[in-house]
């Protein structure tokens, strides 16, 4: 069967962790190893001390949106600790606000990390009553200034006619590409 009829979609995150990963590159080569190694602890006691047949904790996640039991479409949102909350986000944004790619990528977000500590956009904190409710709540909530705390990611959605719709992260640089 020809390539275009087959219609494949991938889900793919590249990963090095951290800068520049494990600081290791392959000789003619030209790109780093990864180092989720350091996920690693020495103590114990720790949940993820290190030891024989032993993974770290680890975010990559790439998902992939099935409606009806066909496929709509590959989708990745990274970011450490973000990747779940930003899987949410935009899963959310595409079936309960039936968003594009790109809009649902683009829509504001919120981060949690622990107890009760939220971070939430600009956009989030300009809903009026949304920062005061949380607070009446007792969450802990700060307007982040850095945009790159809440993730970036890229989809791409079939559409119901077969086309396709991508977006990528106005947040930081990327692409969503078709090819």
């Amino acid at each position: 069967m020809h390539r275009r009829r087959r219609r494949m979609m991938v889900s793919l995150i590249q990963s090095t962790y951290l800068a520049f990963g494990s600081r290791v590159v392959l000789p003619g080569h030209g790109f780093a190893l990864q180092n989720r190694g350091l996920g690693f602890r020495l103590d114990p006691a720790h949940p993820n001390v290190v030891g024989p047949a032993k993974r770290p904790f680890h975010t990559i996640i790439p998902g992939f949106l099935i409606r009806d039991g066909a496929p709509v479409g590959p989708f990745g949102v990274m970011g450490g600790h973000m990747q779940p909350q930003g899987h949410v986000q935009l899963v959310s944004a595409t079936v309960d606000a039936g968003l594009d790619p790109q809009a649902a990528l683009d829509a504001p977000r919120w981060y949690w990390h622990a107890g009760r500590t939220l971070l939430v956009e600009p956009a989030l904190a300009a809903v009026p009553g949304l920062v005061a409710g949380l607070r009446s709540r007792g969450h802990e909530v700060t307007v982040a200034e850095e945009p790159s705390v809440f993730g970036y990611g890229q989809a791409i959605w079939r559409g119901s006619s077969g086309g396709y719709v991508v977006g990528s992260e106005s947040r930081v640089d990327g692409a969503a590409v078709g090819f």
